[in-house]
């Protein structure tokens, strides 16, 4: 893993973070605060970013890469699309971390502590908390739109096993 400023004042980095629809509610001023108070890592394929189990404030946003999220040692899902946020579910309830996250390419993320925040004077910790934890809600959300068409999928799925074996 290697960890980086180079990007922190890279224009058209910051152009490409403010298109993420988490980060949309962010201006250019905004998104150049952010990233101040945030780290660039780049890690190589097969790199462990984060553990299962773990606790950490952290959250990452996929610059360019691909990242692998492996739950009890099986595979869930390679995030790979610009924007793609992992790691929020340990800041927002304060659990530990509930999945492993390795490099499945190299890959370049925006790391933010989102305990910065709290560091942050007056109305602008309230509104770059609203901001971050709007997206996670947006994040969620679509997640758990995903997730509740996988169920319905598969209890139809079982339903109709079940009414194969009932007519053998």
């Amino acid at each position: 893993m290697i960890e980086s400023d180079y990007l922190k004042d890279n224009n058209e980095i910051i152009q490409k973070l403010m298109r993420i629809p988490a980060l949309k509610s962010f201006n250019e001023e905004n998104m150049q605060t952010l990233l101040h108070m945030s780290k660039i890592k780049e890690f190589k394929t097969g790199d462990l970013i984060f553990e299962e189990g773990s606790y950490a404030n952290l959250i990452y946003y996929i610059i360019f890469g691909k990242a692998r999220i492996v739950k009890d040692g099986k595979e869930l899902i390679i995030l790979q699309r610009t924007g793609d946020v992992f790691g929020e579910m340990g800041p927002i309830d304060g659990s530990s971390r509930s999945a492993s996250v390795y490099a499945a390419d190299d890959t370049v993320c925006v790391e933010i502590d989102i305990s910065s925040l709290d560091k942050m004077s007056g109305d602008d910790m309230y509104s770059f908390r609203y901001m971050i934890f709007r997206g996670f809600a947006e994040i969620l959300a679509n997640r758990l739109r995903v997730t509740t068409d996988e169920l319905l999928h598969a209890r139809n799925e079982i339903a109709e096993l079940r009414s194969l074996i009932k007519k053998d």
